[in-house]
């Protein structure tokens, strides 16, 4: 499925980012959620028995939410909002930003392994 991303950066780094997410989990599941007025494009949702992490082109900025990120290691230190937050953590990128794409892969198999486990429950 080609989900449409904004025809700038931010359409660039979801690109990216999706390329990243699939080479970490090809059998991770791409999907357009909570569409909405305000949002009419809605939010890319990444999942792999439950939710890897979210993906929001905002007006400067782009923001990658991991629905469990509170309970991952991330020894990169990639997440960079949502800090004081008990579930989620978040990546938010602007323009020019890099993404260590060891890293943040990472990030994305050990979310999947997380739902997994957490699956078998």
């Amino acid at each position: 499925m080609r989900i449409r991303e904004p025809s700038d950066w931010r359409g660039e780094m979801l690109s990216r980012i999706r390329r990243l997410i699939q080479e970490a989990d090809p059998h991770v599941v791409e999907e357009v959620k909570w569409r909405r007025p305000s949002n009419p494009a809605g939010v890319l949702v990444w999942s792999h028995d439950g939710i890897i992490c979210t993906g929001e082109a905002h007006t400067n900025h782009v923001r990658l939410t991991f629905a469990k990120g509170a309970s991952l290691k991330d020894p990169a230190g990639l997440f960079n909002s949502g800090l004081e937050g008990h579930v989620l953590r978040a990546i938010v990128l602007h323009e020019g930003d890099e993404v260590d794409g060891a890293a943040f892969k990472s990030l994305v198999r050990a979310a999947a392994a997380r739902n997994d486990s957490s699956s078998r429950r």
